[in-house]
């Protein structure tokens, strides 16, 4: 895919006699960009500062209602999610989040409910932040990679100092306030060995409640494009990552579940039931979860901001009509076409679909390109949960409690 010209955008280039716009669709926005105060070193979303030079990076009060208005206009569903991301959002100041929420009530249809849920790193955040989270129903998003000495290996601020304690405090805070908090987990080198340690920590000493886990794959030289097929040192493998999560599954699975919600078992567990797997990387097809930076131009997906991949500025062409238009639509369909014989004849090819389009660049064994650098952890985890998900499955389906699973174990 091409970046549109400054012609094509003006005489709308992306195939409006085509248009097939979804009822629903997502957009992560970044209105700070890639601007954060730390300076993870995984990160990949810090490099797209490149594409901006001289910017202010920060979206003004102005796009802000149009972006709002466009958003919940394109929406036909019930509920309609708001993803605040950077870099990191809280650098926008709290007052930027007041006026984004009195927009969507001002433009909410009756009936429409609206929710909001913003990915922090945490350090930033205070009472007042915290009693507005609380007031206006926020899902928050932590950052946090396990204890101390494994959270502090990658997440250091700018002066290379640790992070450990200044997220916990925020941490705290929020649970003060009683905000609702989903910790997010990068699994890197540092901690991918230590599966019980981190998950143990979470659930006993953090006291999450509902966990991701997020592997990292960082294409070298750090570039951030998808042309690069070398990863960093820091980035887990896909056996060490299948290990990783089947470890935490045998401790969940025979003591927590109904108890800690990790995103992984739920996807797989929505899977068996023949349900949508609820993430995109999942799916047999992706294109609904769109990109928007502080500018107001619209890329394919979180992970491709690159020039290649920006369909737009919703202020030239209509936000619905970016995310319904027929290059969005060739990129989502792309997962699947692209998807090599080794992965379409897999036994776990109806759980995984081939993984997220960002990661696959590497050969299958008979040197087809196009398979996923985590699909031996995929295959690995896919398989191992089998047997389990196959009994919560049958639970649910009698009607009896999938708690029930812990006994049976």
């Amino acid at each position: 895919m091409r970046a549109l010209s400054k012609h094509e955008l003006v005489a709308g280039g992306t195939g409006h006699k085509s248009l097939m716009i979804p009822p629903a669709f997502q957009v992560m926005v970044k209105p700070r960009g890639s601007l954060c105060n730390l300076d993870c070193s995984y990160c990949f979303y810090l490099e797209k500062e490149k594409l901006y030079p001289g910017a202010s990076f920060r979206m003004s009060d102005e796009l802000l209602e149009e972006y709002i208005r466009q958003y919940i206009a394109a929406q036909w569903v019930p509920e309609v999610v708001f993803a605040w991301q950077g870099g990191e959002p809280t650098l926008m100041g709290l007052e930027f989040y007041r006026k984004a929420v009195a927009l969507q009530q001002k433009y909410r249809r009756p009936g429409m409910r609206i929710l909001n849920a913003l990915q922090t790193n945490g350090t930033r955040l205070d009472d007042p932040w915290c009693a507005f989270f609380r007031e206006h129903n926020f899902l928050i998003g932590l950052s946090l990679d396990g204890p101390r000495k494994l959270h502090d290996a990658y997440r250091v601020d700018k002066g290379g100092q640790p992070t450990f304690d200044r997220v916990m405090a925020g941490l705290s805070l929020l649970k003060q306030h009683q905000v609702e908090v989903n910790v997010l987990t990068c699994v890197h080198t540092a901690n991918v060995d230590d599966p019980l340690a981190v998950y143990r920590f979470l659930r006993d000493e953090v006291g999450a409640r509902y966990i991701q886990f997020l592997p990292i794959v960082e294409r070298m030289p750090a570039t951030g494009s998808q042309e690069e097929t070398q990863v960093s040192p820091r980035s887990v493998d896909g056996e060490a990552y299948g290990h990783f999560l089947n470890t935490v599954f045998d401790e969940w699975v025979r003591r927590d579940v109904g108890q800690v919600s990790v995103q992984m078992f739920d996807i797989a567990l929505a899977i068996w039931l023949g349900e949508p797997s609820g993430l995109c990387i999942f799916d047999e097809t992706c294109g609904q979860g769109l990109a928007m930076e502080h500018n107001g131009d619209v890329y394919a997906c979180d992970h491709f901001v690159e020039p290649g991949y920006l369909l737009g500025n919703m202020q030239i062409i209509p936000l619905a009509e970016l995310a319904g238009s027929v290059r969005q639509r060739a990129f989502g369909l792309a997962k699947r076409e692209a998807l090599p014989r080794y992965c379409r004849e897999c036994p776990v090819a109806f759980a995984c679909h081939g993984g997220c389009p960002k990661d696959r660049f590497i050969q299958t064994p008979d040197g087809e390109p196009g398979l996923n650098y985590l699909c031996a952890g995929y295959k690995a985890f896919f398989s191992h949960v089998d047997a389990p998900m196959k009994l919560m499955s049958a639970l649910i389906r009698q009607g009896r409690p999938v708690t029930d699973v812990m006994t049976a174990l």
